[in-house]
């Protein structure tokens, strides 16, 4: 699985920015596709999840308690890309952001070592 990860920027405090992330290869071999964040010093955090429903399950989200109500992550799967609409940002939300998919399940969807797959970091910039 290929991850290609783009629209990150230079961006002002309360503005918004969406960063597609666009799969290709085996696809049918994650169940999950997310974005997570790490800013300068400080560990790699998950921001938003996209879980692909099962026969018994639709899709599910998750997001960070710091992102709720200002994150939205969607699943485009005809264009097998993921987007996080990133609204209200804050200096805080400044850090290279990360696209990751893997087969994980929900007590390690958090942990980065649960994913095989990374695209490149993207950079965002919240300036005040």
């Amino acid at each position: 699985v290929q991850l290609q990860a783009s629209g990150g920027g230079l961006v002002q405090a309360g503005g918004s920015l969406r960063l597609p992330c666009a799969a290709s290869g085996s696809i049918l071999r994650v169940n999950a596709m997310g974005w997570f964040r790490q800013a300068p010093g400080k560990q790699r955090e998950l921001v938003a999840l996209h879980t692909t429903g099962t026969m018994l399950t639709d899709d599910s989200t998750a997001y960070a308690d710091s992102v709720k109500g200002r994150f939205t992550i969607s699943r485009d799967n005809a264009k097998n890309t993921v987007y996080l609409r990133m609204n209200s940002l804050k200096l805080e939300d400044t850090a290279v952001y990360y696209c990751a998919a893997g087969r994980v399940i929900t007590s390690t969807s958090s942990t980065p070592g649960a994913y095989n797959y990374w695209g490149q970091g993207t950079l965002v910039t919240v300036s005040s």
